[in-house]
């Protein structure tokens, strides 16, 4: 099975295509379990947004009240936060924002990215992480730590270019975030650094669609504009403004998932599977018959994520409590 194969191909380009997945595999046992995207299984218990709330637009001293909540999480002034319907809208609104017309990206890593620049019709160059400093483009983004490997390390400095750090899985280890403790902190950095967060990864409800972006205040306000007097909905507000004002359940959390990535470590290694990172939302894995191995489980309804550069690459997100057993006995199943 090439990666170019149209079934593989369907299934490329992001995770989370579970209408894809059973037309593709109509025979494959239900429910599917869906491990192809870094989603935390055990979502935050949010409140929801009453009634009345959703009855009429969001007041934007709500809106304020939810980037402060955020802010005091990150360990930035809020005037530096900005929310927005997810870090996907935040990354595609930079390049009109910025106007770069050229941009270095370390790769592999989260390509929505290019896309974004691409569809600006700016210049992108993709290039290993280590010489993402030795560019000349205009600006500059790296995903810390990176999707899918899980790679972090120092930040460069921007000088005079711009410079994005996507940090969508920094929850999951705050201390690899630069808000807080790469030297120097944002505040030294000037006014060409922007960071992305994301609250549906490790909070575990991406279907609220809220995600923040994080620069000096000018820019801060330039990206907010982007999305108008309404960027976020009640939901996302409700949710976000509890989750971000509970540092205990944050803290029990990381903890729960380190221990559960390093348990899903033995299970794809036991199959044969040779990890080579990721974070404790997600593992990457190798396999030279890495695309055999999707379509074996898939047909066992069980979805992951397939890559084409390289195709020996899979990766797998963590499953629910119940779900650990199927996972073992289809990973055992796809090795056969």
């Amino acid at each position: 099975m090439r990666s170019s194969d149209p079934v593989l191909a369907e299934f490329l380009r992001h995770g989370g295509r579970l209408a894809a997945a059973r037309a593709a595999f109509p025979d494959a046992p239900g429910p599917w379990l869906d491990l192809s995207t870094g989603i935390n299984p055990h979502s935050y218990p949010a409140r929801r947004a009453s009634p009345a709330a959703l009855r009429r637009l969001p007041d934007p001293a709500e809106t304020a009240a939810l980037e402060a909540a955020a802010a005091e999480a990150f360990g930035v002034s809020p005037d530096r936060v900005v929310a927005t319907p997810g870090t996907e809208a935040a990354l595609r609104a930079l390049p009109r924002v910025l106007g770069a017309r050229s941009v270095a990206i370390a790769t592999p890593t989260y390509g929505g990215h290019a896309e974004a620049w691409r569809l600006a019709g700016a210049k992108v160059a993709c290039v290993p992480r280590e010489r993402l400093a030795e560019t000349a483009a205009e600006a500059m983004v790296l995903v810390n730590p990176n999707n899918p490997d899980g790679a972090a390390g120092a930040i460069p400095d921007p000088g005079d270019r711009w410079l994005i750090v996507d940090e969508a899985f920094a929850e999951t280890a705050p201390e690899l975030s630069m808000l807080r403790s790469n030297p120097p902190p944002l505040d030294m950095r000037g006014s060409r650094t922007i960071v992305l967060r994301s609250f549906g990864k490790f909070y575990g409800l991406p279907g609220v669609r809220l995600g923040f972006a994080i620069a000096e205040p000018g820019l801060a306000a330039r990206i907010g504009a982007q999305f108008g007097d309404w960027p976020v909905s009640a939901e996302a507000i409700a949710a976000g403004r509890a989750a971000y004002a509970d540092p205990r359940w944050a803290e029990q959390m990381r903890a729960r998932l380190s221990r559960e990535a390093q348990r899903l470590d033995v299970l794809l290694e036991k199959a044969g599977l040779k990890v080579l990172g990721g974070t404790s939302l997600f593992r990457l894995v190798e396999a030279q018959d890495a695309p055999q191995r999707f379509l074996a489980l898939a047909r066992l309804g069980v979805l992951v994520r397939p890559f084409s550069d390289p195709p020996t690459w899979l990766r797998f997100g963590l499953p629910k409590p119940k779900d650990w057993p199927r996972l073992a006995a289809a990973l055992e199943a796809s090795v056969k």
